[in-house]
């Protein structure tokens, strides 16, 4: 399996987001396919050598099953037959930041009592003393960025996270966020969890400071999201089913590749539910595209679409 640093871990090239399973009509709600496909999709993840695993307490069908996802995790890593050895080397990264209510109402809390309980409950859900991997999932436009980036480095301080990531940061807050905390050798950020996919293309000079940092670059919906991976080929007609075919994969595996050649700090995260979707996943990584392919992909690229409102409203920054 070809590996990528992330933090003190050289982790699998690719990793799995595990939203899909917990949000409404995910497989993971219904018991029959929790244990015929959502769990087997997972196990068969680690079993070929997948061995980075990302979650968030948001990832739930509704407000009161909040950590719904974070539990389902957590089992699945349970139940796998790995080795002791084999379990220690998957990380799970979570994230929180978001907040969700009865009704259905959402919004941000950066505040720090909000952010220490919310990792105290990750921790709980995940059957851990302290999180590998804790991302900071949205930013509160309430309070200023240093306060609140502050709050997130006081969790590491008290103990209660090994690793700290950041979400949807852009990149004059994931300057101040490397100024405040330190690069990666430094105990600081290793992780930014940002979209990126061949028809989302924002934020490049994000992915430039992490390259130039040492830090991970975690695309987000890097096949473009559930409801829009047709749209990998929304460019020159069949390019990547074409460049797919000369590997011997399909167009989603190709996609991945396209990622994994344009940054060596790049680990995609693609959603996957069913076990022929991971096996898909997983064969990215044996493609070893040329640069005339490459060049052949990215012309063929369609128009990025507007930027993502993730980062918005923001939060102003101290005086």
């Amino acid at each position: 399996m070809l590996t990528r640093k992330l933090g003190p871990w050289q982790l699998s090239a690719i990793g799995i987001g595990c939203m899909n399973p917990s949000w409404s009509g995910g497989t993971a709600l219904e018991p029959g396919t929790r244990a015929s496909s959502a769990i087997p999709a997972l196990h068969a993840a680690m079993d070929a050598g997948i061995t980075f695993f990302d979650t968030a307490d948001i990832y739930a069908p509704t407000w009161n099953s909040y950590g719904h996802n974070e539990r389902f995790v957590a089992e699945a890593l349970r139940t796998w037959s790995g080795t002791k050895e084999q379990k220690a080397k998957i990380v799970i990264a979570t994230k929180g930041g978001i907040a969700r209510r009865p009704g259905e109402v959402w919004g941000r809390n950066g505040s720090l009592d909000y952010l220490l309980r919310a990792v105290e409950a990750s921790a709980s859900r995940l059957g851990v003393e302290k999180i590998q991997l804790w991302q900071h999932h949205r930013l509160d436009p309430t309070i200023e960025f240093e306060t609140q980036f502050e709050n997130v480095l006081a969790l590491k301080q008290q103990g209660l996270i090994d690793q700290i990531g950041v979400s949807n940061y852009n990149a004059k807050q994931l300057e101040i966020a490397v100024k405040l905390g330190g690069r990666p050798e430094q105990g600081g950020v290793v992780s930014v969890q940002n979209e990126l996919s061949p028809r989302y293309r924002h934020e490049l000079d994000v992915l430039s400071f992490c390259e130039k940092h040492g830090i991970a670059f975690l695309p987000w919906s890097p096949l473009g999201g559930s409801t829009n991976k047709a749209e990998v080929t929304a460019g020159k007609v069949g390019v990547f089913e074409t460049i797919g075919a000369k590997y011997g994969v399909s167009p989603y595996a190709t996609a991945l590749a396209w990622l994994l050649k344009l940054s060596p700090t790049i680990l995609p995260i693609p959603g996957a539910t069913r076990v022929e979707s991971v096996l898909d996943c997983v064969s990215a990584v044996s493609i070893d595209l040329s640069d005339e392919d490459f060049k052949t992909l990215n012309d063929s690229l369609p128009e990025s679409v507007p930027a993502s409102p993730e980062l918005l409203p923001a939060p102003v920054y101290r005086a």
